[in-house]
């Protein structure tokens, strides 16, 4: 009945998952009575005040997830952009009671040490099928942050390796005494250069980069380390082009000036394709490649930071391939939609010249490893890089037509061209976020006042329709 009505409200299309819900479907208000009881359960043991809402996964299929009470909402939020083929998948529900995958999780090994097997071959046909262009190792990690965190070490090692002359040079003894003591020269004074609003983790190295929200950081001691300005862009893009231009090019300058004179030398710059967490700003491939050429120029690492971009949500299997680079990244940090995590890279020299230099006892899983190359079959299986991007020029052409009718309301809509990977500015977001919950639709915010969409790859037209008669709603009461 569902697929049907599907099929006759949009035409040819036709639902990845003929099961799901046919429309979000509201009970009660969120949360309902049994969430409630359930919150209050859980707070006795654990902090709920972050929490969004309680959810069954048992019965959220699909776009669609559902709490106690029989709430069933549009998911374009997606766990913070973390759940890249539907929830209940059944191609990775088959992956996750495979024997491969059970021996996997009951038998976990120490990857540097005691690696299974078919490590090799389980990355070949997985994480490194999808390898940026011209990156053809990895090192696995545990999330985002931690990603993070060992390319930074990486940096750190490749940079001092230059300077002590290569990898052949042994540290001195002055090095190994001062490094147990947190002491230069063992403890180098060095930094990695963020950007004004970045997200890139809250670990103690990943936060010294972050610069989105002051609560992520209070009373954390952090590194002495640079932030640049990142571009802030004038919407509408066309209407502001030399401006734009202009303020990517003094962004550009500062960083070159920060890399040349700030007091802790720079091992490496981050930036993310788009900040996600600090507003959902935007920048130009003009200025990325920028970025690449500075960072060649001085002899810094240039790290992307793909945690919540990579893997199709903006149209390409990774955001950075929008930019058109001929010189690609030193190193790609991934997580989120890959439920895995780690770093891509090419230079050998980023490989440590000792070994547990760049070491811990997981370093990754190759529980999540297996899951991630699930995840890539199914996304090659549906063509959903490419039925991302087509669905987000709908979309967006969906919140253009309504952005003209409600200027006030949708400001500084952003993202074409990106995939679903959207948002726009609302002078009374947090209200927005609460009411759209009221209409069946989960949808996140980001920075003060953006509110930002994420997707899922298996989002389709005729779930874009339901989220821009929501939106529309909202807008307009």
């Amino acid at each position: 009945m569902a697929t049907a009505q599907v099929a006759e409200q949009t035409g040819s299309e036709r639902p990845f998952f003929p099961d799901e819900p046919f429309k979000p479907h509201m009970r009660t208000a969120i949360p309902g009575p049994e969430s409630k009881k359930a919150i209050e359960d859980l707070d006795k043991v654990f902090d709920t005040r972050s929490l969004n809402m309680m959810v069954n996964y048992q019965n959220s299929f699909g776009n669609y997830i559902a709490d106690l009470d029989g709430n069933v909402l549009l998911d374009v939020y997606a766990q913070i952009a973390s759940i890249p083929v539907g929830y209940s998948n059944p191609t990775l529900l088959a992956t996750a009671t495979s024997p491969e995958m059970a021996s996997a999780i009951i038998n976990r090994p120490a990857l540097g040490n005691f690696p299974q097997h078919d490590w090799a071959e389980i990355l070949r046909t997985g994480v490194l099928k999808v390898a940026p262009k011209g990156l053809d190792q990895v090192f696995t990690a545990m999330a985002g942050s931690d990603a993070n965190e060992v390319a930074y070490k990486a940096a750190f090692m490749w940079k001092r390796r230059q300077e002590r002359g290569g990898a052949d040079v042994e540290f001195s003894a002055e090095e190994i005494s001062s490094a147990m003591n947190n002491k230069s020269p063992g403890s180098p004074h060095m930094s990695i250069l963020s950007f004004k609003s970045a997200f890139h983790g809250r670990l103690f190295g990943s936060l010294s980069t972050t610069r989105s929200k002051p609560v992520h950081k209070l009373d954390i001691p952090a590194f002495d380390w640079p932030q640049a300005s990142f571009p802030l862009l004038k919407y509408p893009l066309a209407e502001n082009a030399s401006e734009n231009a202009a303020e990517e090019a003094r962004c550009l300058a500062e960083t070159e000036d920060l890399i040349k004179t700030f007091h802790n030398p720079v091992a490496a710059v981050v930036v993310e394709p788009v900040q996600s967490e600090g507003g959902d700003n935007h920048a130009s491939p003009t200025f990325f490649r920028g970025l690449r050429e500075i960072t060649r120029r001085h002899d810094v690492m240039f790290i992307v930071d793909e945690v919540q971009t990579g893997v199709g949500a903006t149209g390409k299997f990774w955001a950075h391939d929008h930019w058109n680079m001929a010189d690609p990244p030193d190193m790609v940090t991934f997580s989120k939609k890959a439920q895995t995590a780690g770093y891509y890279f090419a230079n050998p020299d980023l490989r440590p010249n000792k070994p547990y230099r760049q070491f811990n006892t997981w370093m990754g899983d190759p529980a999540r490893a297996i899951l991630f190359r699930a995840i890539i079959q199914e996304i090659e299986r549906l063509n959903l890089v490419e039925s991302t991007a087509q669905v987000g020029e709908y979309l967006y052409s969906g919140l253009e037509r309504l952005a003209e009718r409600y200027p006030n309301e949708i400001q500084n809509l952003r993202g074409k061209g990106q995939g679903t990977f959207l948002a726009w500015d609302s002078p009374r977001r947090d209200n927005t976020l609460k009411r759209a919950k009221g209409l069946g639709i989960n949808i996140g915010g980001s920075g003060e006042r953006a509110v930002r969409l994420r997707p899922m790859l298996v989002f389709q037209k005729h779930h874009a329709d339901i989220l821009l008669e929501a939106t529309e709603k909202l807008v307009s009461t």
